[in-house]
């Protein structure tokens, strides 16, 4: 690349810093971080602990997001600094420098585009299997461990908040609540149905079969949520919560559902011992919910959080995984493929979620 090129590279990349810098809300980003910061080095800090955790992981979030645009912004710099004195044998290094600053600046382009309402919060992610039993649930079971995986490698802390196994294999259903930040900016296409075609290894005669399961991303809003739910409105069920079994088994009935008659809406929890406090989180994910329902600016666009209203079955699938009779991973939406599909079962969904978030 010629000196030329590489000044035209460098304005243009001062130009896009600018522009993410003012999306990111860097100044106002450095702000909260100075204001979290001051409240974790208060004496009293770790008095709450989950509300201690709940700070730092918001603290850790904005840092990264901070950190990293401010380390390609000084990089850009130097790069200027370092064309005026660079000799033409060593133009190699600035060569290889910009290539690794167009894969920085355009991570920092994802974030920038994260800049929906509830981009930055947690989410919670529901995993429903779909007709077909023992199959279905064996799929939800895998995409409830692809997720998992995501989540591992990318930094993210997630908890089970209730699950539902099937009756042989897998689950029926289950819901997660994944925290750090962007976790549903970046998590929100996950929405829809996936679909899976494999040689069933469930079946004797080795057939091919095609399975089902349904996700639902929702952001988490835990400030002015200001929702009445009437007691009238609500059916409770308590059950015994399902478990690996051993010491840790919970053996009384502990997990709760509430179903909101009105709208249809079941939420549940079973991951405290305490029936109260299960009833507490269920209550919370209902508020959410009705939330979400009920905001004005939500009637037209509750779509774009919810995704399309699909049937689980064939045709309505956002994402195909396919084993047999090749193996072939495609968003239907945003036609981004690959053929590595152990990959992608085994967690590495990055690239399909910054397709969705770049379409």
């Amino acid at each position: 690349m010629e000196t030329k090129e590489i000044e035209k590279k460098i304005s243009e990349y001062k130009l896009i810093l600018e522009s993410i810098k003012n999306k990111l809300d860097i100044e106002n980003k450095s702000k909260r971080i100075n204001e979290l910061e001051s409240i974790s080095n208060d004496a009293s800090f770790w008095n709450d602990i989950n509300n201690a955790k709940v700070i730092l992981s918001e603290l850790k979030g904005l840092k990264d997001v901070y950190n990293k645009y401010f380390n390609v912004e000084t990089r850009v710099t130097d790069l200027d600094e370092m064309l005026k004195i660079i000799s033409e044998e060593e133009f190699e290094l600035i060569n290889e420098e910009i290539e690794s600053l167009d894969k920085e600046i355009e991570s920092l382009r994802i974030y920038a585009l994260l800049n929906g309402e509830f981009d930055s919060n947690n989410a919670y992610i529901e995993i429903h299997s779909g007709a077909g039993g023992t199959e279905s649930n064996d799929w939800a079971n895998m995409i409830l461990r692809m997720y998992e995986r995501y989540f591992e490698k990318n930094n993210y802390e997630y908890e089970i908040i209730s699950n539902q196994e099937g009756e042989e294999v897998g689950i029926k259903g289950c819901t997660l609540l994944v925290k750090g930040l962007y976790a549903f900016g970046y998590l929100k296409g996950e929405t829809g149905v996936h679909r899976l075609v494999r040689i069933s290894p469930f079946d004797s005669n080795k057939r091919r079969h095609t399975s089902f399961a349904s996700v639902l991303v929702t952001p988490e809003i835990k400030n002015n949520v200001n929702v009445e739910i009437k007691d009238s409105d609500l059916r409770i069920d308590v059950y015994r919560s399902s478990g690996c079994g051993g010491q840790g088994v919970n053996t009384t009935d502990s997990a709760v559902r509430i179903t909101h008659i009105p709208t249809g809406i079941v939420t549940s929890s079973q991951i405290e011992r305490s029936q109260l406090r299960n009833k507490e989180i269920a209550l919370e994910m209902l508020k959410n919910k009705l939330y979400i329902l009920q905001m004005k600016e939500f009637n037209e666009k509750i779509k774009g959080l919810k995704g399309e209203v699909m049937d689980v079955n064939f045709g309505s699938a956002i994402r195909s995984y396919v084993m047999c009779p090749y193996t072939l991973v495609k968003d239907t939406r945003t036609n981004y493929e690959t053929s590595d599909v152990d990959g992608v079962l085994d967690g590495d969904i990055h690239e399909f979620l910054e397709a969705y978030l770049k379409k």
